[in-house]
């Protein structure tokens, strides 16, 4: 089973607790790991979290500096966390833009946990998905496939998102009805599944719940 989720809401939880919004961002973080454990105990093949959109770069310096940091800490310290329950970390996105120590420790936990068998950990940064899309004509165009044998496959091919499932249900907390150009491709037979509660907020519980609703749904893909 693929999860995926739009981790919306860390701000919103900050300032109803009446903090700044950076300790909304890093209450958020402590969740990413609950819920990434739950699921490779769970045995799921695969969880795809948005971390960071290509339109977060909107946001104060301020703000958009301690992400970074927040991120750079998360990379590193959860190194230990991820080899031992055997997850493979994936990361989605274009890397313009982000800080050089950034890219290196990025690039050496995806180099570290590239054996494991476990969960795959996918987290989207820096992403957008028609930059995903457009990143993909760019490729076909510049591998010159011809036009008559360009279908659905050869762009899923093209994708990020190469040799990895599509998911089966997309998870969104804070109580936002829209996909926010979040796997617009991959997403096409998803269920949705909505929770008000922000994303500090959501824990395992919440999560199973989820579950559980996702579990009821029939699935037809088109057909009857």
């Amino acid at each position: 089973m693929h999860i995926a989720i739009i981790m919306d809401g860390n701000g919103r939880w900050a300032n109803r607790q009446g903090l700044p919004r950076h300790e909304g961002h890093r209450a958020g973080a402590v969740r990413v790991r609950d819920i990434t454990e739950e699921c490779a105990r769970r045995g799921f093949e695969q969880l795809t979290l948005y971390c960071l959109s290509s339109e977060n770069w909107k946001r104060p310096k301020q703000e958009l500096d301690f992400l970074m940091s927040l991120l750079h800490e998360y990379l590193v310290r959860e190194r230990n966390a991820l080899m031992k329950n055997q997850i493979r970390l994936s990361i989605i996105g274009r890397r313009t833009g982000i800080p050089e120590e950034i890219l290196r420790e990025m690039d050496q936990s995806v180099e570290i946990t590239a054996e494991n068998k476990g969960l795959r950990l996918c987290l989207a940064i820096n992403y957008g998905s028609r930059s995903e899309i457009v990143d993909a004509v760019k490729k076909i165009v510049t591998e010159a496939i011809p036009s008559e044998t360009i279908d659905e496959d050869c762009i899923s091919n093209h994708l990020y998102t190469v040799g990895m499932s599509e998911p089966d249900l997309l998870i969104r907390t804070a109580g936002e009805l829209r996909l926010s150009n979040y796997l617009l491709w991959q997403l096409s037979y998803a269920e949705i599944w909505v929770t008000e509660k922000c994303w500090p907020d959501f824990d395992v519980t919440l999560f199973s719940q989820a579950l559980d609703d996702f579990s009821k749904r029939k699935r037809r893909f088109g057909g009857l």
